[in-house]
């Protein structure tokens, strides 16, 4: 109840303060400019390096943390891990 009347008085504020707004005539001059477009072509010749590989088939194990079984190891649980209701 107090949001929907709240609402509503923020609502007419806003209504009747923009109703009591000056209304006066604005008159805005408008410079113009030319522009020259000019046509550039920069070249760069920067080489990429490139990486020479063997043609070997290697595989490596990926893991998210780098002592992944140990953490894995280490989050066993007991029944004093739980939760006591009291």
């Amino acid at each position: 109840m107090k949001s929907i009347i709240l609402l509503t008085a923020l609502f007419f504020t806003c209504f009747f303060a923009q109703a009591q707004a000056n209304n006066e005539n604005v008159s805005l001059e408008i410079e113009t400019a030319q522009v020259e477009m000019v046509q550039t072509i920069e070249t760069n010749d920067i080489t990429e390096p490139t990486i020479e590989t063997e043609n070997t088939i290697e595989v490596a194990r990926l893991y998210k943390n780098k002592n992944n079984r140990v953490i894995k190891a280490l989050k066993f649980t007991t029944k004093l891990n739980r939760a006591k209701l009291s």
